[in-house]
Order: C-alpha cells, then sequence, then structure tokens
C-alpha cells in the first residue's frame, strides 16, 4: 500500500511559507531519503493544500506531527489515506 498525507493550508501559506520553507524542505528530502517518502508537492491554481505520498502510514503521521508547516499553523489540517495502487512503477497490488 501507500499511504496519502494530504494537507489543507491556511488562505495565508503562500505569504508565510518562505519563512519554514527550507526546514520543511529538509525534512522533505531526509524522509525521501529514508526511502517512507515517495513523491510531495503542492497543489496549484489554488495553493490550497499539498499531497505526499509516503510508504508507510505511521511514517505519514510522524512527518506531519513534525513538519513546520503544520507547527506554525501554515497547514491548518491534514489526513492520512491509505492509497490501493494497481497500475504504475511500484504498484503495491498490480492488477494482472
Amino acid at each position: 500500500m501507500h499511504y496519502l498525507l494530504f494537507y489543507d493550508t491556511a488562505p495565508d501559506y503562500l505569504a508565510r511559507r518562505p519563512a519554514h520553507r527550507a526546514d520543511h524542505l529538509a525534512l522533505v528530502r531526509d524522509a525521501h531519503a529514508r526511502g517512507e517518502l515517495v513523491l510531495a508537492g503542492a497543489l496549484a491554481d489554488p495553493a490550497d493544500g499539498a499531497v505526499l505520498v509516503f510508504r508507510d502510514e505511521a511514517a505519514a503521521g510522524a512527518f506531519a506531527a513534525t513538519d513546520p508547516y503544520v507547527r506554525h499553523g501554515l497547514v491548518t489540517g491534514w489526513r492520512v489515506r491509505k492509497w490501493a495502487t494497481v497500475v504504475g512503477d511500484g504498484a503495491e497490488i498490480p492488477v494482472q
């Protein structure tokens, strides 16, 4: 399985992001280097959220709990959803 970490962002997220972006990106890079994080990115037009793809549910929750964007209120809500991937590179339950 993969796990999607969904972020909802504050209305002033883009204005407040620069102050915390380096620390957030360091956390992202570390999670990716450990093999926990597959992909991550912000939603655009409108910039009202982000989606991060993890290999482990606990890792996704731990990431959110320590993310500077969450700790400083740029993220107003987050949730983790199990994602049963079936097609594509790295699909966990490939269909035949």
